[in-house]
C-alpha cells in the first residue's frame, strides 16, 4: 500500500465518508447532484451558442432577402421609367401616345411583380425560430431525466 492509499483510508482500511473515488455508486448525494447541476449548466449554455448560431444564420437569409426585394423594387422603377419613354414613344408612331403609354406601363408593372414574387417566396423561407436548438432541448430534457432516474 502506498503512503497516498494509506492517507486515503483509515487504520481499518476503509475510506473516510464523503470522499469520492471517481466511481458513481461511490459518490454521495450531494456530489452527484453537483455533478448534474454542472451538466445541465454546460449544456445549457452550449444551447444558447447554438440557438445565437441559428439565429445568426436565418438573419444573414433575410437580409439576403431584402436586398432582392430591394433591388426588385430599383430595377421595377428604372424598368418603368425607361421603357415608358422608349417603348411608349416608339408606339406612339402607331397609335395614340396615351394607349402607347399605358401598355409599356403595365408591362414593366409585371416585370416589377415578378422580381416581386420572387423575394416574398425567399422571405417565406426564413425561419425565426432555432428548430435544430428546439430539438436538442428536447434530448436534452430526455437525458437529464435518464440521468436523474
Amino acid at each position: 500500500m502506498t503512503d497516498e492509499q494509506r492517507l486515503e483510508t483509515d487504520p481499518e482500511g476503509h475510506r473516510p465518508e464523503g470522499h469520492d473515488t471517481g466511481r458513481p455508486e461511490d459518490q454521495s448525494l450531494g456530489g452527484l447532484l453537483s455533478e448534474v447541476a454542472r451538466d445541465v449548466s454546460e449544456l445549457i449554455r452550449k444551447e444558447v451558442e447554438l440557438a445565437k448560431l441559428e439565429v445568426r444564420e436565418e438573419a444573414v437569409k433575410a437580409s439576403k432577402a431584402g436586398a432582392k426585394l430591394g433591388a426588385a423594387a430599383l430595377m421595377g422603377n428604372l424598368a418603368l421609367l425607361l421603357a415608358a419613354f422608349a417603348v411608349a414613344w416608339g408606339l406612339a408612331e402607331v397609335m395614340p401616345a396615351g394607349w402607347a403609354f399605358l401598355i409599356v406601363a403595365v408591362v414593366a408593372a409585371a416585370v416589377a411583380g415578378g422580381l416581386f414574387a420572387v423575394g416574398r417566396k425567399q422571405f417565406r423561407e426564413v425561419s425565426p425560430v432555432p428548430r435544430q436548438t428546439g430539438e436538442t432541448l428536447k434530448e436534452d430534457v430526455e437525458w437529464a431525466r435518464e440521468r436523474m432516474s
